[in-house]
């Protein structure tokens, strides 16, 4: 199985409630912090630019992150919606 890949940025306010839920959820992912390094900042670019899970957050100025990309292609970008990802 593919591991769920979480990008991030160590410094958004919203990366640590994420990454919480997750290990409750004891959910195992690829972790890439957009800000450590330019192949992962264009790695999430590409992502965001091509997948219409991110039009609501691009619409309103926001940078879309954390976000999890599943092995289906999916993403999530509320926390609150973990669980009900990962029974």
């Amino acid at each position: 199985m593919i591991k769920p890949v979480l990008f991030f940025a160590h410094l958004c306010p919203d990366t640590e409630p994420f990454v919480a839920e997750l290990a409750r959820l004891n959910v195992d992912y690829e972790s890439v912090n957009i800000l450590e390094s330019m192949a992962n900042y264009k790695r999430f670019l590409f992502l965001r630019d091509h997948h219409s899970a991110f039009d609501h957050a691009k619409q309103n100025r926001y940078i879309g992150i954390p976000a999890l990309l599943l092995a289906d292609e999916r993403v999530v970008l509320d926390k609150d919606e973990l669980s009900s990802v990962f029974k």
